[in-house]
């Protein structure tokens, strides 16, 4: 297939693919450690993808909604994690200001401290936030109008962002980041109570990821099954799903999307119930869903070229042995992805 931005058959050079492609692995985000430096450590040296860390079973200002109302007045988190609303104090057109050493990012601090040491810059990384729409229903249930709380979520989401990439470019300059909107609400997308319609979320998703359309890679990941069309109508480079039988039913949009040059971050190891001791299961269920998408018309090459390989959620609920098993798992169906791609591509010329 013609790449109209090359004007040529060939596939890319080397020095032209991306870095967030190819079966790379990389972590969701969360981790289980309560020691700092060690969760930076873990999280540069268990992934191919160096993933910033945050760590809620440290302190639960490092949750993701926590994350993202931290100094903002008005708002408050209770103990089982939902939102409260003083809507009298809620700051609605007043700047946002992010301070990276509030409690609410000290793995990301850590991960900063360390990586200058371990001589990282220069190679990718990735990090996630909670996205708008997610954060949107927080605000809501917490009291907050339906309007008032979705255009102070993508407010606060644009400048958050913007704020913390500009932060890890501070130390990593040459570095590309990979960003990830964690949107976990759009399961509930399409239920008829859910507070906004599908294309205003859609709207608020494409406008959070314009803000920094120009320094990184962004996308949305989702931890559950949600409307696919949906999320991808959002403009991402990159989504994350879980490995599940039912993407057969997205044939058509996830041969388009990759076809468009679209990566897909396949969650392949499951982060719930039993671990077991290798990762021949998470493979062939990957291998499984692969072979039922190219029966449904998709690629075989951009579905293993245009790939990375992830938990399916974060790894905060396990212990940190666990979490390294999980981990080392996610590496070895990546090493078997990153294989079958590069005999593609060997045999491809590239």
């Amino acid at each position: 297939m013609t790449d109209s931005r090359r004007g040529t058959d060939a596939p890319p050079s080397p020095a032209e693919r991306s870095p967030f492609a190819d079966g790379a692995a990389f972590g969701v985000g969360s981790l289980p450690h309560r020691d700092p430096a060690a969760a930076a450590a873990f999280a540069i040296g268990e992934f191919d993808i160096a993933t910033i860390p945050t760590l809620p079973a440290r302190s639960s200002a490092e949750a993701m909604v926590a994350q993202a109302i931290a100094g903002l007045p008005g708002l408050s988190l209770l103990p089982d994690g939902s939102v409260t609303v003083e809507p009298s104090s809620v700051a609605t057109d007043t700047p946002i200001a992010t301070d990276v050493s509030q409690e609410a990012f000290v793995g990301m601090r850590a991960f900063l401290d360390l990586a200058p040491k371990v001589r990282l810059d220069g190679a990718p990384v990735k990090w996630q936030f909670v996205g708008p729409v997610t954060l949107g229903v927080a605000l809501h249930r917490g009291g907050l109008p339906s309007v008032a709380a979705f255009d102070l979520a993508v407010r606060a989401i644009r400048s958050r962002l913007t704020a913390l990439s500009a932060a890890i470019a501070d130390v990593l300059p040459s570095s590309p980041q990979l960003v990830l909107l964690d949107e976990p609400r759009l399961d509930r997308l399409m239920a008829p109570d859910f507070p906004i319609p599908p294309d205003e979320a859609i709207d608020l998703m494409s406008s959070a990821m314009a803000a920094l359309a120009s320094t990184a890679t962004v996308g949305v990941h989702c931890c559950k099954r949600s409307d696919l069309a949906s999320m991808l109508a959002s403009g991402p480079a990159v989504i994350s799903v879980p490995v599940s039988a039912d993407l057969v039913d997205w044939a058509g949009y996830i041969s388009r999307f990759v076809a468009d040059g679209g990566v897909i971050a396949w969650g392949a190891v499951p982060t719930d119930g039993p671990v077991g001791g290798s990762a021949d299961r998470h493979w062939r269920a990957l291998s499984d869903l692969w072979c039922s998408l190219v029966q449904r018309g998709c690629d075989p090459v951009t579905l293993r070229t245009q790939s990375l390989i992830t938990p399916s959620c974060g790894l905060s609920a396990h212990s940190v042995s666990v979490a390294r098993r999980l981990a080392r798992q996610t590496n070895d169906v990546a090493k078997r992805v990153r294989d079958q791609a590069g005999a593609t591509r060997f045999a491809l010329g590239a």
